[in-house]
């Protein structure tokens, strides 16, 4: 009989996850906190159930493996190559100061300075997985404090390797030498190059090789060697498994096959996943917690409040981001990480720290990371209101300058906000644009564009880019929190201006219309009305049919989600029965050739081959269609033909064209 114990702890795993991230979702709280829960019950240290077996904790390693490796093809390599400098400047600066705070606060509390040092390296790094995962669900990778926290985490992850080799020269039972630890480093750094080498050259040639034998098993195979290897060449190294799948993930995002890579990963991610954090879970120990309350919620209130307020100051000050980002980024990487387990399992190695160290640390960890989604979850709240209390969120938007009346502002300066910009600009129409990453705010405005650095959801920031005397306010932004808070703001500072919001989801439409949008514009029902346009083409249904088409489906879908009645299509009217590809639907056009004209006159059957079957006038459809027919504008006009004439025909009830 073959051992069956991995498959036990498996299923009860699971089966204990299930109910209780029910619950969780139920009370509105996120799933990873079920599954935290989940692990805490199950484990040696509560119900017993699960031991902390080695099978248990290799799953839970690669469902961190495979979460990074989604989120990276997520997001895209270049778009963290943009952010170097949050990535030196923030990480930067985050890790060397959390660790100083934390050495010397230890030392304060009679730590001697090796054990000490050793804590602030654990307690500097956040959870990647946690943090990650929770923008990811919410859609605010890219929002500007979701870039703040991916550099930060990005940074963090690459310095575990020196981190293991400064806590492994400081014990006593550690062989390490610093020549032996630059060396590693070196490598590390190497095998990491050569990972983002592979992935960005070799990768794409094998996928369309693989791709090419249209055979999607093979081509989910071939993802998932990519991913699980470039995490196997990390790990050789001593870097974290789950860095080199992410960053394939990120350059494999940049190739044509990105998306087809990502929608082969995720039915693996919840998964994993779940297993990882329910594992994470088993790690507390209730009976040290019971027998140590104080130490332990004062250490973890510490090292939350602690990174939160080192990360506060740097966003703020170094990074010159607004209060309201520097305060979500701060609470977002208030917690302890995943990856410090694998520093402290070297601390343990090298005796550095004793075990009731070891315990106090896991505690704080783990209660850090189950607070850690509702705590997010409010980041963006409460930096809002500190912002709007301290006057301190719009440090660049001053009421200089020329007067603006019925301008527009633009709130978000991405792909979609510099488009409008431009096209406002050939219309010679004024415009003010407000956006929060002062990379972009400062490269902008050397080209000339009229934009400040401001949190454009803030009443402050859209009272001094001028609401009052504005006619049009849009929201380009990436986050459903900033839409709904920035237009609940506007409207109460503005009863006339008009409001468009670009969203993501139709959800968040159902939330910005009673918070005083005017329109709304949907990307996932765009997107959709964009492949039925082309899949139209595809049967050759002429344009203007498609385009009325579009038009009703626009009209009907949105009023829908406002909650009107719907609306009959003229597709669904019109039984083709097989002749779409020689039918088109026609409004006789003020100013046509065919106004005022017969069908005679208009010589369609024999200059064109096509024949008019019907015609619809003010409502009433007239099948009896003879040579004498005159022409009024307004009419609808049913036209068969064949495929060479039928647009040629079409041309005869189209106004001309004018320069």
């Amino acid at each position: 009989m073959p051992d069956l114990h991995i498959l036990r702890d498996l299923l009860i795993l699971i089966a204990f996850a299930i109910p209780v991230v029910a619950v969780a979702q139920r009370l509105r709280a996120p799933s990873t906190v079920g599954f935290l829960i989940a692990g805490i019950l199950i484990g040696p240290h509560v119900l017993g159930l699960i031991e902390r077996s080695e099978e248990v904790q290799v799953i839970a390693e690669i469902g961190v493996v495979l979460l990074l490796f989604e989120i990276g093809l997520e997001m895209s390599f270049s778009r963290v190559v943009r952010m170097w400098t949050t990535v030196l400047i923030g990480g930067g600066l985050q890790l060397v100061v959390t660790i100083a705070a934390a050495t010397a606060l230890s030392v304060m509390f009679g730590l001697d300075w090796r054990p000490a040092l050793t804590f602030g390296c654990l307690v500097a790094l956040s959870s990647t997985a946690i943090v990650l995962k929770a923008l990811s669900d919410r859609r605010e990778l890219d929002t500007p404090y979701g870039r703040v926290v991916v550099g930060t985490l990005l940074f963090q992850d690459l310095a575990v390797v020196p981190l293991i080799v400064v806590v492994g020269v400081l014990g006593p039972a550690s062989p390490s030498t610093l020549a032996g630890g630059v060396r590693q480093i070196a490598i590390s750094l190497g095998v990491l190059a050569g990972v983002v080498v592979t992935a960005r050259f070799i990768i794409p040639v094998v996928l369309a090789r693989i791709a090419g034998l249209q055979n999607r098993e093979l081509f989910t195979l071939t993802v998932g060697l990519f991913g699980l290897g470039a995490a196997y060449a990390t790990a050789s190294v001593g870097l974290a498994m789950a860095l080199g799948a992410f960053v394939a993930g990120l350059v494999i995002s940049e190739s044509e096959y990105g998306a087809q890579a990502l929608s082969d990963v995720l039915p693996f991610r919840v998964l994993f996943s779940g297993i990882f954090f329910t594992s994470v879970g088993m790690l507390l120990d209730l009976g040290f917690i019971v027998e140590n309350p104080g130490v332990v919620a004062g250490t973890a209130v510490g090292v939350v409040v602690g990174k939160a307020a080192i990360v506060v100051v740097i966003v703020r000050f170094a990074l010159r981001m607004s209060l309201g980002v520097a305060v979500a980024a701060g609470l977002a990487l208030a917690q302890v990480g995943e990856f410090s387990f694998v520093l402290a399992t070297v601390a343990i190695g090298a005796q550095v720290i004793e075990p009731s160290l070891y315990q106090l640390f896991l505690s704080a960890t783990v209660i850090s990371m189950l607070i850690t989604p509702m705590v997010i979850v409010g980041g963006q709240r409460a930096g809002s209101a500190l912002a709007r209390r301290s006057g301190l969120g719009a440090p660049d938007v001053t009421t200089g300058g020329p007067e603006l009346k019925d301008h527009a502002i633009i709130v978000g300066f991405g792909l979609a906000g510099r488009h409008l910009a431009r096209v406002l600009r050939a219309a010679h129409v004024p415009y003010v644009i407000l956006e929060l990453d002062d990379e972009l705010v400062r490269s902008a405005r050397d080209e000339g564009e009229p934009i400040y650095f401001g949190d454009g959801s803030s009443r402050e920031v859209l009272g001094k880019a001028g609401i009052n005397s504005a006619r049009v306010l849009i929201f380009l932004i990436s986050s459903i929190i900033d839409e709904r808070r920035g237009v609940t703001a506007a409207r109460a500072m503005s009863q006339t201006i008009k409001i468009l919001v670009r969203t993501r989801n139709v959800v968040a439409m159902r939330e910005l219309i009673p918070a005083g949008a005017t329109d709304v514009v949907v990307e996932e029902y765009e997107a959709a009305l964009e492949l039925f346009q082309r899949v139209m083409r595809h049967y050759r249904i002429p344009s203007n049919t498609i385009q009325a088409e579009l038009d009703a489906m626009r009209t009907e879908g949105y009023g829908i989600l406002r909650g009107l009645p719907k609306e009959a299509l003229h597709l669904d009217e019109l039984n083709f029965l097989g002749i779409q590809h020689a039918l088109e639907l026609l409004a006789v056009e003020e100013g046509s050739p065919a106004v005022g004209r017969s069908l005679r006159d208009l010589g369609l059957r024999k200059e064109t081959k096509c024949t008019v079957v019907a015609v619809i006038r003010d409502a009433v459809p007239e099948y009896d269609i003879g040579p004498d027919f005159v022409f009024d504008a307004g009419d609808t006009v049913v036209l068969v033909g064949p495929g060479p004439g039928l647009p040629r025909g079409a041309e005869r009830f189209r106004a001309p064209q004018t320069a």
